[in-house]
């Protein structure tokens, strides 16, 4: 690390390296970034931070700079191209974040779901155990130059978590994802077989997943879940509309009672792989739980707001197993309201190999609307169309977009999911502030 030298984060807007750039910033390093004009959610953290956002522009790069660059942007991006011309130090953002976390006891959080939810909780309780710095996919981060402790979100996605050799990690499920890059399923085990093998003190697994019972790895290896043979499970477990309880037990010992303010069983299991990790390394029981009961919850994940008698949920679901699990902590918390779907997919690829996954998980809620396929730098186009998707769902199905809202607006007290991993949060906002205005019109 260099205190002489401005961090230039090539896609700072990124939810990694918007995080990223928050640590640095927070441990007292010089940040900038530069991305294209679009509004994402994840600036608002660097904009109250006052890091300064540059649209791209070669004209950016300059002496005295040390590039950190997204994994979305190839070397032939304008500005990589110029940062390689002036020789300035050049790193690939999960390369740069592997080197930093050797500083500390370093937890990473993976898995093909859960990761945020999950790193979003650790943080908020390990953070008020211990010092620590930590990096959450939401587009959130923190630094503290007195943390002995670093947690991290560690993505599958082209195998970036392999830059990462962390002393624990948990893992919450394997399934298939991002057919863009994994060719199959055992693809995928493969890589986090891999990434297991680069984890030094313990690996933090759910016992409920097929994939992870039958790993493949030298590393000492903590299964969690609800059968009473794993090292740690929950026991006598009440779901309400509150949240979800339960006893805890670890290596055949009650070790606390825990309530937590989220919903789902996936949330269950997500405290569970907290408290065993945390178990691990000498903290309480009572101090564990007494953390996790004031969880606030991570941005774009069950997100809730209320208009009038309308119920509006933002969460990030974009895998069919997502989706299948927002709606069951939906139906938890709301078990006497409808529960409307409104699902934008992300990216072509995943739309055409999980296309049957997708319409039986959306089926799951009482009505469906679908918004048209987000496209990204990774992918701009495909051979599937959102009419293609909508065949497939045993519901009557309609488009919706920005332009066209209305099929929405006679809802009154329903709960509304807008789920997915492009820009929907746009769209939800856009349709809570025009569904607002025309009820203030009508009395």
């Amino acid at each position: 690390m260099n205190r002489e030298t401005i961090y230039h984060f090539v896609g700072i807007k990124g939810s990694g390296m918007s995080s990223l750039a928050l640590i640095l910033h927070g441990e007292g390093y010089r940040v900038q970034g530069s991305d294209i004009g679009k509004y994402f959610f994840t600036q608002q953290g660097l904009e109250e931070q006052q890091i300064p956002i540059l649209e791209f522009d070669a004209e950016n790069i300059h002496d005295g700079l040390t590039i950190i660059a997204g994994n979305a942007f190839g070397d032939e991006h304008p500005e990589i191209v110029r940062a390689t011309e002036l020789n300035l130090p050049i790193y690939r953002y999960h390369d740069f974040l592997g080197k930093l976390i050797g500083n500390y006891t370093s937890i990473a959080v993976t898995g093909s779901h859960g990761k945020t939810s999950t790193t979003g909780l650790l943080a908020h309780t390990l953070g008020r155990l211990a010092p620590i710095s930590y990096l959450i996919g939401d587009g959130t981060g923190y630094g503290d130059e007195d943390a002995s402790f670093f947690a991290l979100e560690a993505c599958e996605y082209r195998r970036h978590f392999l830059a990462y050799h962390p002393d624990y990690t948990i893992i919450t499920n394997i399934d298939f994802d991002h057919p863009d890059y994994f060719t199959s399923l055992q693809d995928v085990i493969q890589a986090f077989e891999t990434f297991s093998s680069q984890v030094s003190k313990g690996i933090i697994a759910c016992g409920e997943d097929p994939y992870l019972r039958e790993f493949e790895t030298e590393a000492p290896v903590y299964y969690y879940g609800f059968d009473s043979e794993f090292y740690a499970y929950a026991k006598n477990i009440d779901r309400t509309e509150a949240g979800s309880a339960f006893d805890v037990i670890i290596d055949g010992q009650f070790f606390t009672r825990v309530e937590v303010p989220a919903y789902g069983e996936h949330n269950i299991l997500n405290a569970l792989a907290i408290i065993t990790v945390l178990s691990l390394e000498g903290f309480e029981g009572e101090a564990i739980a007494d953390q996790i009961r004031s969880f606030p919850g991570v941005k774009r994940r069950f997100s809730v707001r209320q208009v009038n008698d309308l119920t509006i949920i933002d969460d990030y679901a974009h895998h069919p197993s997502e989706i299948t699990a927002t709606i069951d902590a939906t139906k938890q918390k709301y078990p006497d309201k409808e529960i409307v779907a409104i699902f934008q997919p992300h990216t072509f690829s995943r739309t055409v190999a999980l296309l049957k996954e997708f319409s039986e998980a959306l089926s799951l809620a009482d009505e469906v609307y679908l918004a048209d396929i987000f496209t990204s730098a990774r992918e701009t186009t495909g051979d599937i169309t959102i009419d293609d998707l909508a065949a497939t769902v045993d519901k009557e199905v309609t488009i919706i977009s920005q332009e066209h809202l209305s099929p929405l607006m006679d809802y009154i007290d329903q709960v509304l999911i807008f789920m997915g991993a492009g820009d929907i949060d746009n769209l939800s906002r856009q349709f809570e502030e025009a569904y607002a205005q025309l009820n203030q019109r009508n009395g």
